[in-house]
């Protein structure tokens, strides 16, 4: 059948790829799945339940919630009768809810537990009529009473409902998402069915496993990368299973024997940093094998370039190391995706030297997301770059080196707010991304860093933050980081600690502490991370070289406001925090000596 407006992926995969398990979650330990029919149906009684309840049209709903089966009740229970939906991160401030909840003209609220229950009561704005919540909450209305009165009132909605959803034109508002955003007030980005069908289109070649495989997803639904890959999942057929955190990604994909999954760089990462370690708790000659391996893979170039000898040595390597990599992850992973930030080379050679290919993608929640894509294999694969545009959407490179990009799964604009819309959209239709670029060989896209977050030292010279902050990012010992120094003299940075590896580093040095307040300021650790800092520096250009930094005690996530959901840095929020930090750096007397 065609997929017009996205709840056609349902009938779809009800039509065609019909399984057990077409959704899973843990409840008490244990896999609780969702078989096609059931999905289909329980979307059928949310429809029902809500248009009882006198929804229609246009209307809005809110949505903040772990990822769950019941998610995808209510999205597609939403659509196809035409009601938006409006999918937040319940890590959101209550300022930001509340901004949402007014701002989007939500009639009802859905959230996850009673926590979020509690802070969408303290928020709640005049326009939200009643808030339900998805586990059971004392007090609160539960989201099963909506399907029960769907089930009640079937009779009086089934054939009304196939009129409704034969009435949705694919160009009508499917999705506000709100932008995290690193600096500012959120913006309600309006989707169309029709937007993310074109997206869907033109990456479906991007997911070709057998209908048979089972995913695990664990990127917040709310965020447009995860979500659209999901409608992919679902027309492809496959087992959509649900991670019960980010702690039990490896834990799951190896129970499941799970075939693939999405994440961004920094989940990656986090994968790594864990392999290492337990390469580096190896003694003899196995150590020296797993690092050698290691040392191997970070050399990886497609197409056998790297001559017979070392595709020998890579091939020892994979029975040696590289075997018990893919079986730590299940052992059976065919699709791992990256989105969402740049994804450090290093880590798509030595995963892709390992069996476990990385495709990294690039886009924004304005352009549904996908804008270009790297291909499986080899010559559709450059490492470092963020792969092929996709057919459906055009790309320029402006004078000053930004990402224009134009196409049907641009955005249809944003909620409310025509002047904005008319900022980042030209006259000529092509979005501005914000994002600089360039295209390699013409075609492959590499993304060196965002327009607003460059600045310009005294001396005149640009400082491209995030390419410095992606190559200090390789230190083991550096968790995260913030380069500044716009206006000033010379670069800086304030390095927050990978206070785990620090540990042990400290463990086996006999290095003596009481909390990690005294650990930063030991002599001997500020001296071993100006060490990592001088290794860096010999890979940059004079003006790029971090002269001086600071280590800081605070670990930086979303959670505490210092990463977007997306893990990106909010620079706005950590200038402010360390405002009397940043101008200890460049006051100190030294400065007129750099």
């Amino acid at each position: 059948m065609e997929i017009r407006r996205i709840f056609d992926v349902l009938d779809h995969a009800l039509e065609t790829y019909p399984r057990p398990d077409a959704l899973a979650s843990k409840v008490d330990g244990q896999w609780v799945t969702w078989s096609t029919e059931e999905y289909a149906r329980m979307v059928k009684m949310i429809s029902y339940g809500l248009l009882s309840m006198g929804l229609k049209k246009g209307d809005k709903i809110v949505t903040a919630s772990n990822n769950r089966p019941e998610w995808n009740f209510f999205d597609m229970g939403m659509m196809q009768i035409g009601v938006v939906h409006v999918p937040i991160y319940p890590t959101l401030t209550e300022e930001e809810t509340q901004y949402i909840l007014a701002h989007s003209d939500a009639r009802l609220a859905i959230v996850s537990d009673s926590l979020l229950y509690k802070k969408f009561i303290s928020v709640k704005t005049p326009n939200i009529e009643n808030i339900f919540t998805f586990n059971e909450v004392a007090g609160a209305p539960n989201w099963k009473e909506i399907a029960e009165l769907g089930e009640k009132n079937e009779k009086e909605w089934a054939e009304k409902l196939i009129d409704i959803k034969s009435a949705i034109d694919p160009d009508e508002l499917l999705t506000i998402i709100y932008t995290s955003g690193t600096t500012g007030v959120s913006k309600g980005v309006m989707l169309s069915h029709r937007n993310i069908q074109i997206n869907l289109a033109d990456g479906l070649h991007l997911l070709d496993m057998d209908h048979t495989e089972k995913v695990l997803s664990f990127l917040p639904l709310c965020h447009v990368f995860e979500r659209t890959v999901h409608y992919g999942y679902q027309l492809q057929g496959w087992g959509l299973y649900y991670a019960e955190g980010l702690g039990t990604i490896a834990a799951d994909l190896k129970e499941l024997h799970a075939s693939g999954f999405v994440a961004v760089p920094r989940i990656f990462e986090v994968m790594y940093d864990k392999i290492i370690a337990k390469g580096k708790a190896l003694k003899g000659i196995k150590k020296q094998i797993f690092f050698w391996a290691v040392n191997l893979g970070q050399r990886y170039e497609h197409n056998r370039v790297n001559g017979a000898w070392y595709e020998w040595q890579l091939k020892l390597a994979n029975k040696l190391v590289f075997s018990k990599w893919r079986e730590g992850l299940g052992g059976n992973i065919k699709l791992a995706i990256s989105g969402g930030a740049a994804l450090q080379p290093r880590l798509a050679r030595v995963f892709t030297a390992a069996g476990i290919p990385i495709q990294e993608g690039y886009g924004l929640t304005e352009t549904s997301p996908m804008v270009s894509a790297n291909e499986r294999h080899y010559p559709d694969n450059m490492i470092g770059t963020v792969g092929l545009v996709v057919r459906s959407v055009e790309v320029k490179i402006a004078s000053d080196g930004e990402i224009l990009v134009k196409g049907p799964s641009v955005m249809m604009g944003y909620y409310k707010n025509e002047e904005m819309t008319r900022e980042v959209i030209d006259a000529d239709g092509w979005f501005h991304t914000g994002d600089i670029g360039e295209l390699i060989q013409g075609k492959f896209l590499k993304i060196t860093d965002r327009k607003k977050e460059i600045f310009k030292n005294s001396g005149g010279k640009y400082i491209a933050p995030q390419a410095i902050e992606n190559k200090c990012k390789e230190s083991f010992f550096i968790e995260n980081i913030m380069i500044i120094g716009e206006n000033q003299k010379f670069t800086s940075a304030i390095v927050s600690p990978n206070f785990r590896f620090l540990h042990d580093y400290c463990a086996k040095k006999n290095i003596h502490y009481r909390d990690n307040a005294e650990l930063i300021n030991k002599p001997a650790i500020i001296a071993r991370y100006q060490q990592e800092i001088n290794d860096i520096n010999k890979k940059l250009p004079a003006h790029e070289q971090v002269k001086r930094f600071r280590l800081v005690v605070d670990e930086w996530t979303s959670a505490t406001g210092e990463l977007s959901p997306t893990l990106k840095l909010k620079r706005k929020v950590l200038y402010d925090r360390y405002a009397a930090i940043i101008s200890d750096i460049y006051s100190m007397s030294k400065n007129d000596d750099e």
